[in-house]
């Protein structure tokens, strides 16, 4: 698990700063806020490929409890791999 310090920045000192605050965002998240209210998120690729890899896994497993939650019969293996021709 990672703990981030996150930085706040308002739109307006943002557009004056954008090399400093892609600079931060490799190392925290960097939060850029419009009229006081968040509108956007500044994060390094590496973190952003890191939660959508995340988000990923979740939806995997949320569809195979799906499956695995549905009624009927279950075919095995074998015949699965016989019925695509991969046997």
């Amino acid at each position: 698990m990672y703990i981030y310090f996150m930085a706040t920045i308002n739109i307006t000192d943002a557009r004056s700063h954008l090399p400093e605050l892609i600079e931060k965002a490799g190392s925290e998240p960097v939060f850029i806020e419009r009229r006081g209210h968040r509108a956007a998120v500044l994060v390094s690729p590496e973190r952003y490929e890191q939660m959508v890899e995340a988000l990923e896994e979740v939806e995997d497993i949320a569809a195979f409890d799906a499956a695995m939650a549905e009624e009927g019969d279950n075919i095995p293996w074998v015949q699965v791999k016989a019925d695509l021709g991969w046997a």
